[in-house]
């Protein structure tokens, strides 16, 4: 068994994975980390490694402590990953998109695959059909919007995520989420609609901590599942050990 571990700007998120299949997924804060690892492995104890996407700010001491009753690989741009990396600044792309990308060349072969990660920031990574992986866009997630909004203004107040109740917000709390939420899914829609004018043979993977929220506001048709970076560090660490 694996446990797989993506350390996010906001929490952490974990899964234990028996071949390719997950046996549980798991959400605690970074506080939590060493407390909430001790219990995964009293409920499953044939646990072997533990392979993490990024540490973030959490020292990797962290992780070593468990280095006892656990293998820990921390995924490194060293690695062995199944796709050409045709970023003009290779060493910057981040390792959770790398691993996102490798995700989708293993899970979907032979297309051309754009990845959204909707989290505090929404990535854009796209994987040609032929496995280069070309690049994408950053902009602020949900959240950051809300966020900057209410930071940067004399009176905007700081509001959490809600669904708007018209296009037309009558309030200026309505007009704050019929801006967020409206013009994050233009956005996105935006963007696959772009890709889409450029490649056949197409497939768009959406995922993040927003993208149940997202998945049914989208005009596009997409692959939706928030726990495919969590799949794809166990399947991009099997694909190490197999190319290594």
């Amino acid at each position: 068994m694996i446990l797989t571990v993506d350390v996010g700007n906001t929490r952490i998120k974990a899964a234990v994975f028996e071949g390719d299949t997950a046996l549980e997924n798991f959400v605690f804060e970074k506080k939590e980390l060493e407390k909430k690892i001790e219990i995964i492995l009293k409920k499953f104890p044939d646990c072997t490694d533990l392979v993490a996407a990024s540490v973030g700010q959490i020292e990797k001491e962290a992780f070593l402590t468990f280095e006892n009753v656990l293998k820990i690989h921390f995924l490194t741009h060293e690695d062995a990953f199944p796709f050409a990396n045709k970023y003009a600044t290779p060493k910057t792309l981040g390792i959770d998109r790398m691993v996102l990308a490798a995700g989708a060349v293993l899970q979907f072969p032979q297309k051309n695959r754009l990845v959204i990660d909707a989290g505090t920031c929404i990535t854009y990574d796209f994987i040609d059909e032929n496995d280069n992986y070309l690049g994408g866009a950053i902009s602020p997630g949900l959240r950051l919007r809300y966020e900057s909004m209410h930071n940067f203004t004399a009176r905007l107040p700081l509001l959490t995520l809600e669904a708007p109740v018209s296009y037309i917000g009558n309030s200026t709390t309505q007009a704050m989420h019929s801006g967020v939420v409206n013009g994050f899914v233009y956005e996105i829609d935006g963007f696959i609609d772009e890709y889409r004018r450029q490649f056949s043979n197409f497939i768009i993977i959406l995922t993040g901590g927003d993208a149940e929220f997202l998945a049914k506001r989208l005009k596009n048709t997409i692959f939706a599942n928030s726990n495919f970076l969590l799949e794809s560090l166990s399947q991009t660490y099997q694909y190490k050990i197999d190319n290594d």
